[in-house]
C-alpha cells in the first residue's frame, strides 16, 4: 500500500509594503467594498500598497516641466489703473504703464490691441501670462460699437486655436491665445453704469469671462461704496448680464455656496499700487493721501486680496477650464453651422456637434467616434 504524500505547504506571498520615499495620503489606500460575485459593480480589496494615489504627484511634475498659460484682458477708460492693477495682482511689471493721451499726442480713431508676454515662476511652477490691453477704448466723443475690434480679437484668438486643433498633424501642445478673463473696469462715478459699460458687457459676456471692478475705489466713501456696488449689481441684473462665476456652471452646492460669495461681492471695489510705504513699522502697497495711506492689501481698505485670492488662488483654473469648454465650444459648434449648406452630413452631425458638453459626453463609444468623424467632415474647408 502506497504512502500518501502530504501536499507541499508553500510559504503565502509577501504583502509590498508602502515605500518609505512616499509621502501617506490623508485618506489612506483606496479600497473598494464588495457588491457581489458579479456585475459592473463588482469590487475588490486591495492586499498592499499600488501607489494609485501618485497620480496627482505625476501631474503635478508634468504641470511643473510643462508649465501653463494664462491670459488675461484689461477694458477700460484711460487713467482708472489697469497697467497698475495688473502688475499689483502679480507683483511684477508685467503690464506697460500707458499714461493719459497728451495734448501733442493724437488720440486714435480706433480701439487698439496691444498685448505683452512675460514668463513668470513661483515655487518652481512656470506660468506665461500674456496681458492684452485696449487703449482707446471709451476715450472717443462717439463711442458706438467701440467694443467690436475687442470682440473680434477674442473670436480671432477662438479661430487660430480650432484651425490648429483641426488640422492633420497638428502640435503636441497647441499654443494658447485665448483670452481666460476679461477685467472690466468700471469708473468710480458713484451713480451708476454708463451706457457704453452696459452695452460692452451685455455683448462680450457671451464670448469671454467678464469680472467687473470698479477702479481707484479709495476716491469713494465707504456709504457711496457699497451703494454704488449695490446699484451695479441691479442694473446687471436688469440687463440680464451674467458676470463670471454664472451660476449654471456651478458643479456642486460647495461651489454654489462659494460661488455665491463671490458674486455678492462684484464689483470689487479696488486700488492698485505698485508703490511701498512705511505703515506701523511694514512696508505695505499703497496709495499715500494727505490723511494717510490707502493699503492695497488691508481688506479694511479695499477688496484688492478678495480679488486675487478669487482670480489666482482659487478661479484660476475653473477660467482656463469655463473658456475651454463653454466659451470656445460655442464658437467651435457655431463655426461648424457656418457650413451646413456645404456639407452632405450635416443633416445628422449638426444637431450632436451643437449639443452642451454634458449630452456629448455622455454618448456612446460608437456615436462619440461617429460624432468626431462628421466634425472632420465638416473641418474639411479649412483644409482647402
Amino acid at each position: 500500500m502506497s504512502e500518501i504524500v502530504p501536499p507541499e505547504v508553500r510559504p503565502k506571498p509577501v504583502v509590498p509594503a508602502k515605500p518609505s520615499h512616499v509621502a501617506p495620503h490623508s485618506s489612506g489606500p483606496f479600497v473598494p467594498s464588495p457588491q457581489g460575485t458579479g456585475g459592473e459593480g463588482r469590487g475588490s480589496a486591495l492586499l498592499g500598497y499600488i501607489g494609485i494615489d501618485t497620480i496627482i504627484e505625476q501631474m503635478r511634475k508634468k504641470t511643473m516641466k510643462t508649465g501653463f498659460d494664462f491670459n488675461i484682458m484689461v477694458v477700460g477708460q484711460s487713467g482708472l489703473g489697469k497697467s497698475t492693477l495688473v502688475n499689483t495682482l502679480f507683483k511684477s511689471q508685467v503690464s506697460r504703464r500707458t499714461t493719459s493721451w497728451s495734448r501733442d499726442e493724437k488720440i486714435p480713431k480706433t480701439v487698439e490691441i496691444k498685448s505683452v508676454s512675460h514668463v513668470i515662476e513661483e515655487g518652481g511652477v512656470k506660468m506665461k501670462l500674456t496681458v492684452v490691453d485696449t487703449p482707446g477704448f471709451g476715450d472717443q466723443i462717439n463711442n458706438e460699437n467701440c467694443w467690436e475690434p475687442i470682440s473680434k480679437y477674442i473670436n480671432e484668438q477662438y479661430e487660430k486655436f480650432l484651425k490648429e486643433e483641426v488640422n492633420i498633424a497638428r502640435k503636441k501642445r497647441i499654443p494658447d491665445t485665448r483670452v481666460h478673463c476679461c477685467l472690466y473696469f468700471i469708473s468710480p462715478t458713484g451713480h451708476s453704469l454708463r451706457q457704453l459699460d452696459i452695452e460692452f458687457m451685455k455683448h462680450l459676456s457671451r464670448v469671454v469671462n467678464i469680472i467687473p471692478v470698479i477702479a481707484k475705489s479709495d476716491t469713494l466713501t465707504l456709504d457711496e461704496k457699497t451703494e454704488f456696488k449695490q446699484r451695479v449689481r441691479k442694473e446687471l441684473e436688469a440687463c440680464g448680464i451674467e458676470c463670471y462665476p454664472q451660476k449654471e456652471f456651478d458643479e456642486d452646492m460647495e461651489d454654489k455656496s462659494d460661488n455665491d460669495k463671490i458674486r455678492e461681492a462684484m464689483p470689487f471695489a479696488v486700488v492698485g499700487s505698485d508703490k511701498e510705504y512705511q505703515v506701523n513699522g511694514k512696508r505695505v502697497l499703497g496709495r499715500k493721501t494727505a490723511w494717510g495711506v490707502v493699503e492695497v492689501e488691508n481688506p479694511n481698505h479695499c477688496e484688492f486680496s478678495l480679488l486675487r485670492d478669487f482670480m489666482i488662488r482659487s478661479h484660476l483654473q475653473d477660467l482656463k477650464e469655463v473658456t475651454h469648454n463653454i466659451h470656445y465650444e460655442t464658437y467651435r459648434a457655431k463655426r461648424f453651422c457656418s457650413y451646413a449648406p456645404f456639407n452632405p452630413l450635416w443633416n445628422w452631425s449638426s444637431s450632436l456637434v451643437a449639443q452642451p458638453l454634458q449630452i456629448r459626453k455622455s454618448l456612446s463609444p460608437s456615436l462619440a467616434l461617429l460624432t468626431l468623424v462628421s466634425e472632420f467632415a465638416l473641418d474639411n474647408p479649412f483644409q482647402l
